[in-house]
C-alpha cells in the first residue's frame, strides 16, 4: 500500500469525513427549514432552492466515490440516446445487488446535471432521520410504508405533486426492493414459480405495484424509462467501507433509454413488461460474466468538479473552529474535559460505523422472513 492509500484508510481521516458530513447536513437542514414560508407563496422557489441545499449534502457521498476513492463508472449506452441524459426527466430503473449501487445512481444523476432534484423511493421510517431523512423531506421524496394497502393512495399523491416540479431528475427505484442475497434469491424464485413467471439468475423478482404507479403518475411529464443494469469488472465486491479507505472500483452500467410511450398505462399490462424488463437484465448480466462486458457502445462521462468543491467549501468552514476547539480542550489539562473528549471521540467512532453498517448486505431488510402467504403477495 503507498503513503496515499495507506492515509485514506486511517480512521482519523473517515471521522473528519463523518464530522464534515454531520455538521454541513445539519446547517442545511436549518437552512432548510427556514424556506418553508416561502411555500404558500412561491412554491417553485421554495424547490429550487432546496435542491440546491439537497446538493449540498447528496453531493459528499459522491465526492467519496468519485474523488476520494476514485472509482470509475464506464457508461454502455446507444450514442443516439446519449445526448438525452440529463435533458430529460426520467424513471431510472436499478439493479440492486452491491452495497454501493445507490451510490452509483447518484453518481449517474450527478454527472449529467440532476442530483440535487433527484428523487428515491424510500422507506418511511427514513423520514425521520436527521440530515438524509431531513433533507429528502424538504426535496419532497417519495416515502412508503412497504405495505401497498396503505401505500397506494399516499405514493401516488406524492408523485403526482412533482408533476410540476421546476427542474429535471431522475427518479431512482430498486424494483427488487431489497439487496440480493443467495437466501433472497431462492425465496424470490419460490415466489415466481408459484405466479408462474420465468426464473431468474442474478436479480429478485420485481415489484411490480410500485413502479406501475410510479410510470402512470409521472406519465407526460417524465419522458423515458432508463433501465440500468450495473456490475463491477474482475468480480469486485465493492462495499462503503472500501469507498471509504479510497480503494478504486471499477464499474460498469449498461443504460437502455425507453420511451415511456413504449410502456403500457394498464397495471396487469405494465407489470407483465416490467418482468420482460428484467428476464432482459438477467440475459445481460449473464452475457457480462461470460464475456466481462456489456451491449453497445462504451462511454465515460467526465466528472464534474462542483462535489469536490462544494466538499472543500464545508471541509473550510468547519475544520477550523473545530481543531481550534479540539486543542482548547486538550490544552486545558482538565481531566473532565479530556474525559468528555474521549466520550465524544467514541461517540463518533460508532457513528462512523453505524452509518457503514447500515449499508451492508447481510443488514438489508427481512425480505424472505415473512409466512409463505405473504411472500406471494407482489
Amino acid at each position: 500500500m503507498d503513503l496515499v492509500g495507506l492515509l485514506k484508510s486511517q480512521f482519523l481521516c473517515h471521522l473528519v469525513f463523518c464530522y464534515v458530513f454531520i455538521a454541513s447536513g445539519l446547517i442545511v437542514n436549518a437552512l432548510q427549514l427556514l424556506t418553508l414560508p416561502l411555500w404558500p407563496f412561491d412554491r417553485q422557489l421554495f424547490r429550487r432552492l432546496n435542491c440546491r441545499l439537497s446538493y449540498c449534502v447528496s453531493s459528499q457521498l459522491v465526492m467519496l466515490l468519485e474523488w476520494w476513492s476514485g472509482t470509475e463508472c464506464v457508461i454502455y449506452t446507444d450514442p443516439r440516446a446519449y445526448p438525452c441524459f440529463g435533458e430529460e426527466s426520467a424513471i431510472v430503473v436499478l439493479n440492486h445487488k452491491f452495497e454501493i449501487d445507490f451510490l452509483c445512481g447518484w453518481s449517474l444523476a450527478e454527472r449529467f446535471g440532476v442530483l440535487g432534484g433527484s428523487k428515491v423511493l424510500a422507506k418511511k421510517e427514513l423520514a425521520y432521520v436527521p440530515i438524509i431523512g431531513w433533507m429528502w423531506y424538504f426535496t419532497e421524496m417519495v416515502f412508503c410504508t412497504r405495505k401497498w394497502e396503505q401505500d397506494r393512495k399516499t405514493v401516488s399523491r406524492s408523485l403526482l405533486h412533482l408533476r410540476d416540479y421546476p427542474e429535471k431528475y431522475f427518479f431512482l427505484i430498486h424494483c427488487e426492493g431489497t439487496r440480493f442475497t443467495e437466501k433472497k434469491h431462492q425465496i424470490s424464485m419460490q415466489v415466481a414459480q408459484a405466479k408462474g413467471l420465468p426464473s431468474l439468475k442474478h436479480h429478485l423478482l420485481p415489484r411490480t405495484k410500485g413502479f406501475a404507479v410510479t410510470v402512470r403518475s409521472l406519465r407526460g411529464v417524465v419522458s423515458a424509462v432508463y433501465d440500468c443494469t450495473l456490475n463491477f469488472r474482475n468480480n469486485e465486491n465493492p462495499t462503503l467501507l472500501g469507498v471509504l479507505n479510497g480503494k478504486k472500483y471499477h464499474a460498469d452500467m449498461y443504460v437502455r433509454r425507453i420511451p415511456l410511450e413504449q410502456v403500457p398505462e394498464e397495471e396487469d399490462q405494465c407489470s407483465a413488461w416490467l418482468h420482460r424488463l428484467y428476464q432482459e437484465k438477467d440475459a445481460f448480466q449473464e452475457e457480462y460474466y461470460r464475456t466481462g462486458t456489456f451491449p453497445e457502445t462504451p462511454m465515460v462521462p467526465p466528472r464534474r468538479p462542483w462535489t469536490l468543491l462544494n466538499w472543500l467549501f464545508w471541509a473550510s468552514l468547519l475544520l477550523y473552529p473545530f481543531f481550534r476547539f479540539l486543542v482548547s480542550m486538550v490544552s486545558s489539562g482538565s481531566s473532565l474535559t479530556l474525559a468528555g473528549f474521549v466520550l465524544v471521540f467514541f461517540v463518533a467512532s460508532m457513528g462512523v460505523r453505524w452509518m457503514i453498517g447500515v449499508t451492508e448486505i447481510d443488514k438489508g431488510s427481512a425480505y424472505g422472513n415473512m409466512d409463505s402467504k405473504q411472500k406471494q403477495k407482489d
